[in-house]
């Protein structure tokens, strides 16, 4: 589950803080949740909740399933969700190409963006093997230690890249795991250099992927970035670079269909 992250006002979250920590909370579970487990996870108080979650009933934002008082997400939530996908080249122009690449390589793709303190998934083609590494887009990722993650901060803004580099908890997944920040920053520049990466069962034993950007010009800053992932016990690092071209040509083809922001 996410962790929910309210903003504080003078100390304090205000009722927009409230109300969007509500509705952050029902988007975890598609089969919805309850008024009192949600005040509970929110930390407001049950008719607060009520209140709140009334609000956004009568707005589209959430549905109320009258037989189990759970509520789940309303189609309003998918409008806003299709002009964010729409206005950032998030939509179905990406997808036939990963899945060219997909059919090419045989394993796993997937796309991501750099969203605060993460990488947020928004593409995922399966490979055809039975045993193939699994994706969720929607779902929220760490930048230290995947593939993608560490193109998106190598090939951000400089103000953004320092931020991240000073700021991010760096967990240690596995043994493998970047946790010291001055290798953080030695891996980065690496990245910055080659124009991809590489992470080796830094997020999770058995898993390896290889990234390229997908790059917003004429500025030099990702976009977006793209990665090839699969089972160790299929692909070594020298399997990940021999990809590497199919990638960056996909990485390209992507950039070249999506919209100018």
């Amino acid at each position: 589950m996410t962790e929910l992250t309210a903003l504080p006002v003078n100390g304090r979250r205000n009722m927009l803080d409230k109300a969007l920590d509500l509705l952050h909370a029902v988007s975890v579970d598609a089969a919805g949740r309850q008024a009192t487990e949600l005040a509970d996870e929110c930390g407001v108080p049950l008719s607060t909740a009520y209140r709140l979650l009334t609000s956004l009933t009568q707005r589209g934002y959430t549905v109320l399933d009258k037989r189990t008082r759970r509520y789940t997400l309303g189609l309003e939530t998918f409008v806003l969700g299709q002009t964010v996908a729409q206005a950032r080249g998030l939509t179905g122009v990406a997808r036939p190409i990963l899945e060219d690449l997909a059919a090419e390589t045989g394993e796993a793709t997937l796309m991501a963006v750099l969203s605060g303190t993460h990488q947020l998934y928004v593409h995922y083609v399966r490979g055809p093997h039975s045993v193939s590494v699994t994706g969720s887009p929607g779902t929220l990722g760490p930048l230290h230690c995947t593939a993608q993650g560490k193109v998106l901060v190598a090939m951000s803004s400089e103000k953004t890249q320092r931020h991240l580099v000073d700021t991010l908890e760096l967990t240690a997944f596995t043994a493998k795991s970047i946790t010291d920040r001055a290798e953080f920053r030695r891996e980065l520049t690496k990245v910055a250099q080659q124009g991809w990466a590489v992470a080796d069962e830094e997020h999770e034993v058995g898993i390896r992927a290889i990234a390229a950007p997908v790059m917003r010009e004429p500025v030099p800053l990702a976009r977006a970035a793209i990665s090839i992932a699969a089972p160790a016990f299929r692909a070594t690092v020298d399997t990940l670079h021999r990809w590497l071209p199919a990638l960056q040509d996909a990485a390209q083809r992507i950039s070249l269909v999506m919209p100018m922001e």
